[in-house]
């Protein structure tokens, strides 16, 4: 028999709000943003994107036009919502919200553009750098890596333009697929090409140029923190900078405000804390004999 008496109990201890919540500003009864929206937001990005991959019907010209725009509107009306009900959550409640999640949401539409042309060269990228990819369209359908950045390239634009929280979620969907986590902060330049990419973390202050390149397990990480006077750590640039056309190989950690130069490759299973001039070759120290 089931004790009612203790699951009454059970049910009141779940359902009053505790003194950690408060502390938290756990706003339970504030709107909140929404993960199925959030999923959704990005499969529409993608069919506006490619649309000849990832809409049905979009065999003639007129026909995908029409997709793409119906996409685009669908896009707008998604995120404006996912977009107020962000600026709620962290507090940001006045008669202004709606204005500015739209403002804020047409801002948007207007990167999409530039977030194909990013990704079109980093399809570009994988595929140059990949003996294994057939063809392109493979790259689009299959890749972790262009998975990753696509949710990357459109949460790293909400970021820059302001908008509180989904930038994070949008990531964190993404850090979930694939096991590859970028900070949607993190500035990452063209061609940019991720090679099975499990385990790969990147900060929100890495700083990465055009044409680089990582391979699975590789950490942009922080050395160490600066810290306020009430013990909070200061949210200041502690993330490697990777300048054009740097290769790093597989587990490699790079950590701290270091600078890597330009046309550099990085070994695998190397720790690097130091600054690298350009076009450097890092790697393990070779083993010695033993001498007895």
């Amino acid at each position: 028999m089931v004790d009612k008496e203790s699951l009454n109990e059970i049910k009141r201890q779940l359902t009053e709000s505790v003194e950690a919540e408060d502390r938290m500003c756990l706003r339970t009864n504030m709107p909140i943003p929404s993960l199925y929206d959030l999923r959704e937001l990005m499969q529409l990005i993608r069919c506006a994107l490619f649309p000849d991959f990832f809409l049905a019907k979009a065999h003639r010209v007129h026909t995908r036009e029409s997709q793409v725009s119906n996409a685009i509107d669908k896009i707008f009306e998604v995120l404006r919502r996912q977009i107020a009900a962000s600026m709620v959550f962290c507090a940001e409640c006045d008669d202004t919200v709606s204005d500015k999640a739209d403002e804020l949401a047409e801002s948007f539409i207007g990167c999409l553009p530039k977030i194909k042309h990013l990704l079109l060269t980093d399809i570009e990228a994988v595929s140059m750098r990949d003996p294994a990819v057939d063809n392109y369209g493979e790259v689009i359908l299959s890749y972790p890596g262009v998975q990753v950045m696509l949710h990357h390239r459109t949460a790293h634009e909400l970021y820059r333009l302001g908008v509180p929280v989904l930038p994070r979620i949008i990531m964190e969907e993404a850090h979930s697929a694939t096991g590859i986590d970028i900070h949607p902060g993190a500035e990452i330049g063209e061609y940019f090409a991720i090679d099975h990419g499990t385990g790969i973390v990147i900060g929100k202050t890495a700083i990465i140029g055009n044409r680089c390149m990582l391979y699975q397990g590789v950490t942009l990480g922080a050395k160490n923190f600066v810290y306020d006077m009430e013990g909070h750590p200061l949210d200041e640039p502690r993330h490697p900078i990777l300048e054009d056309n740097v290769t790093v190989y597989s587990n490699a950690s790079i950590l701290g405000r270091v600078r890597i130069g330009h046309d550099t490759v990085i070994g695998g299973n190397v720790w690097i804390d130091t600054d690298i001039p350009p076009c450097s070759v890092i790697s393990q120290a070779k083993p010695t004999s033993n001498p007895s």
